[in-house]
């Protein structure tokens, strides 16, 4: 194993070398970061790439160059303690605390001087560390002092995330405790232990750790987009609606009022709920209980039921309500069944909506015996169906099936976890 370490160094000092390279060039160029996140993240990657190179100084310096040996472990091991103090003004950062009126920032920064002062004072004496003529450090008696010093601001740093952990998201709460505690445990064992890989290995991880918090931040705004443009595109869709079906219904109340107006005042009702509900789901970002999304579709049914009258047959079965779904979900699926089911010159439509509770979650299944669904027919319902999905996904896991009926007409199917 002795005679693998000489081999194995040079390659993770390589690997670490240019990981922090990677992460302070994601800092630097990445968009979407706030300035202040993305301030410290360059400062942060540029330490450990200074710490990198440092290491790999150290590393390959021989007998002829002690100085530049030493100088290289002085700044290497003083950039190492100045990550701790960095660790505590971000997560004070992310808890929403003021740094710099924290009485733990301060703890942490007494520390931090006091390790700074050993360190200062290490080069001129032998007692807290020194180099061996064969270019080994050697532990003075007063070394896992100043090792004690950066244990301590690890472990107040650790109990600071521990303590506000209500106020940090998950992603950060267990980002914190994996770039903490290996570095707090590696710290502990260097103690009593030289584990200066040990030691390295701690920071890489930590360094990981943080580097996770900004591809994170970049998923969830990447998500928070596509959730801002399917909310748009069924915005769109719905602004989009079909002219004529208003037409048609305005003039459809037009005639009721002389021929049955105690119709028309349903139809209006209806009309008015319909366009309620639409402009109220364009609103929401948030999942609807299924109820108030069936009441939309019952709205838009009926509106249409008293223009085609006898050639629109809608059925409901929908025992199992209690279940949410994003807005204009059924709604768009019902009014796809109608557009393109609907065929004047052939039999009526027969619509069935139904739900159901089944192991997989919730299932709303809307079925009409009208024609086929054509996913290659530009003008078919496809488009929205994937808006719809889409949504589904995104929203709350859900998907969307559809599926051809032998007998003609078409079924959706959308189950909600």
């Amino acid at each position: 194993m002795n005679n693998l370490m000489p081999q194995i160094e040079p390659l993770l000092m390589g690997a670490a070398l240019m990981l922090t390279v990677l992460e302070l060039a994601v800092a630097i160029f990445i968009s979407g970061i706030d300035r202040w996140s993305r301030h410290f993240f360059i400062l942060y990657f540029s330490i450990l790439v200074i710490y990198a190179c440092l290491c790999v100084v150290e590393m390959f310096s021989t007998p002829d160059l002690r100085a530049l040996m030493e100088i290289a472990g002085f700044f290497e091991t003083l950039l190492s303690s100045f990550l701790t103090p960095l660790m505590t003004v971000y997560v004070l950062h992310s808890c929403g605390k003021n740094w710099k009126e924290s009485p733990l920032f301060y703890a942490v920064a007494a520390l931090w001087t006091l390790s700074f002062i050993m360190l200062i004072i290490s080069p001129f004496t032998t007692v807290f560390y020194h180099y061996s003529p064969a270019n080994e450090i050697v532990r003075g008696p007063f070394y896992p002092l100043y090792l004690v010093a950066v244990l301590a601001m690890l472990i107040l740093t650790l109990a600071g995330v521990i303590h506000w952990r209500n106020r940090l998201s998950g992603r950060y709460f267990y980002s914190f405790l994996i770039g903490l505690l290996p570095m707090t445990i590696a710290v502990a064992i260097h103690i009593f232990v030289s584990v200066f890989l040990v030691f390295g290995i701690g920071i890489a991880i930590c360094s990981v750790s943080m580097f996770s918090i900004i591809l994170s931040d970049q998923m969830e705004q990447y998500l928070r987009q596509q959730r801002e443009i399917a909310h748009q595109r069924a915005s769109i869709m719905i602004l989009q609606m079909r002219p004529h079906f208003i037409y048609n219904t305005m003039m459809s109340i037009y005639y009721l009022c002389k021929q049955d107006p105690d119709l028309a005042q349903q139809v209006t009702l209806d009309f008015t709920t319909y366009l309620r509900k639409i402009f109220t789901a364009i609103a929401s970002e948030k999942l609807i209980p299924f109820t108030d999304e069936l009441e939309h579709t019952r709205a838009y049914l009926a509106v249409e039921q008293a223009q085609f009258e006898d050639t629109l047959f809608v059925e409901y079965d929908t025992p199992h309500v209690d279940f949410l779904l994003p807005p204009l979900t059924l709604q768009p699926i019902v009014e796809n069944a109608v557009k393109h089911g609907m065929d004047p010159d052939s039999e009526p439509l027969h619509l069935s909506i139904r739900t159901r509770r089944t192991d997989l979650g919730s299932e709303i299944i809307v079925e009409n015996d009208g024609s086929k669904y054509e996913p290659a027919d530009d003008n078919g319902p496809h488009i929205a169906l994937e808006n719809i999905q889409q949504r589904l996904k995104m929203m709350c896991r859900g998907r969307i099936m559809v599926t051809s009926r032998k007998e003609g007409g078409t079924v959706v199917k959308v189950t909600i976890p």
